[in-house]
């Protein structure tokens, strides 16, 4: 084999490019937008989560079923999304640590 055939063969296996903190200007300014958003999502999924239970309550007590029924699942939605949103950085956290140790 060539010596760049070689080295191309080495690259595939490992490229050594792994996260590092402060390599870019503005991570800070990233890590902030980002913490807003997700701050933004929560206070809307606790808005979401007031609605459906006000309309699933509606729903039972005026015997609209289908009211009741979207009240159920728009509380279940959310509090699902709540759940991925506070859990956002520990599943990225373990499936990076995850991705890691493969080699």
């Amino acid at each position: 084999m060539s010596p760049l055939a070689d080295q191309l063969i080495r690259l595939a296996y490992d490229p050594g490019i792994t996260p590092q903190g402060g390599g870019l200007p503005g991570l800070t300014v990233l890590k902030n937008v980002v913490n807003s958003i997700n701050l933004f999502g929560i206070v809307a999924v606790v808005g979401a989560l007031a609605v459906s239970l006000a309309v699933w309550a509606w729903g039972h007590h005026t015997g609209g079923h289908q009211a009741e029924a979207n009240g159920k699942k728009g509380a279940t939605v959310a509090a699902g999304a709540a759940l991925g949103l506070g859990a956002a950085n520990g599943i990225v956290a373990f499936f990076s640590a995850l991705g890691s140790q493969v080699h």
